[in-house]
This record gives structure tokens, C-alpha cells and sequence, in this order.
């Protein structure tokens, strides 16, 4: 790449803090510094023209932890430390909804039109119901359905992603029975 003059003038010089990735961590770190530092210059870095790290395998999401998945924690930690824990997480969202508000703030229901219900009511703006397909980067730990799929777009107007093994061979079937978007990691 053959930078002008003044792209080099402008953009990589007098730099205060340089980044390297823009995914949720090279982001967050540049969001802090700039917190901490109003006056600085950061200058974020990005081999490609979007990330190619691990925000674009996980699908960057916050998420709490389910009911199981706290009950797993007890086998490994005390409850007091459990509890922290807990308190950690509830803060984190709190922290990362004042940050960036609520406007993409999705609910994944797995199978559960019960769970869909709930997003609806506290006005999530998406839910996510999977797996839909076995998956070759994580072990599916819940299984959906096509007729859920259907049941919960007559529940509400707000989009509804698939989630969950999704190909180039499988994804025109969840498409074409109310998906508003798949969420594909990789395949």
C-alpha cells in the first residue's frame, strides 16, 4: 500500500497509542484509553478490511451464564465465590449497556418459546433460537427446530437470527421459515 504524503502526515504521526486488532478487545482497549486519555491519538490496526480474530468466531456477545452453567461454577468454586461472580457479571452488562445503550441487545432462546417471551417483554432487540444444525466449532449443547422457528415469529415483529451449524448447503431452509438473519461462525 502506497500512502500519500498527508495520509502518512494525518493518520501515523504524533500517535499517543497504537492498536493492533479492531475486534471487541483491540476496540474496548481503544474505547478505555480514549476514557482515560481524551486528548490522545489512537491509531487502531487491522490486517484485513474487518477483523479476523476471535470477536469474528465468537460472534461478540455479552453473555450471563445460564442457571446450569452457575451450578457448574459451584463444582469448581465456593459459593461466596460464585456469588462475586455473579456480581461481576451483572455489572459488566450494567457497565456495557451504559457504554453502548441497548439497541443490539439480543436474547438467545435456544428452543424455548418461553424464553422468547421473556426477551419480547423486556424488549430485546433480537432473539436468537439454535442450534439448528451440528456444529463444527462448539459442541451443541441445545437443539431448535423449524416449527419454533415459526411459532416465534407469530409471537413478534422483532428479528429473529438462527444460529447453529449454518452452511451454504442449510441456511436457505431456516430463511425461508422466518429467520431474519443467520448467525454463521464458520464452516
Amino acid at each position: 500500500m502506497n500512502l500519500s504524503y498527508w495520509e502518512i502526515k494525518s493518520w501515523l504521526s504524533n500517535i499517543d497509542f497504537t492498536i493492533i486488532g479492531s475486534g471487541i478487545v483491540g476496540l474496548n482497549c481503544a474505547l478505555n484509553l480514549k476514557n482515560k486519555f481524551p486528548k490522545s491519538k489512537i491509531l487502531i490496526l487491522e490486517k484485513g478490511s474487518f477483523p479476523q480474530g476471535g470477536s469474528t468466531k465468537n460472534a461478540g456477545f455479552a453473555c450471563f451464564g445460564s442457571a446450569t452453567e452457575i451450578i457448574n461454577d459451584l463444582k469448581t468454586h465456593s459459593e461466596k465465590e460464585v456469588i462475586e461472580l455473579i456480581k461481576k457479571r451483572q455489572e459488566g452488562l450494567k457497565n456495557l449497556r451504559k457504554l453502548i445503550g441497548d439497541k443490539i441487545i439480543g436474547i438467545t432462546c435456544h428452543n424455548s418459546l418461553k424464553l422468547s417471551k421473556i426477551a419480547i417483554k423486556n424488549k430485546a432487540d433480537y432473539i436468537a433460537f439454535g442450534a439448528f444444525f451440528p456444529s463444527k466449532t462448539k459442541k451443541t449443547k441445545y437443539k431448535s427446530n423449524i416449527k419454533t422457528l415459526n411459532k416465534a415469529k407469530k409471537l413478534t415483529s422483532i428479528p429473529i437470527v438462527a444460529i447453529g451449524g449454518i452452511t451454504n448447503k442449510n441456511y436457505k431452509k431456516l430463511l425461508l421459515n422466518n429467520a431474519n438473519f443467520l448467525a454463521i461462525s464458520g464452516y
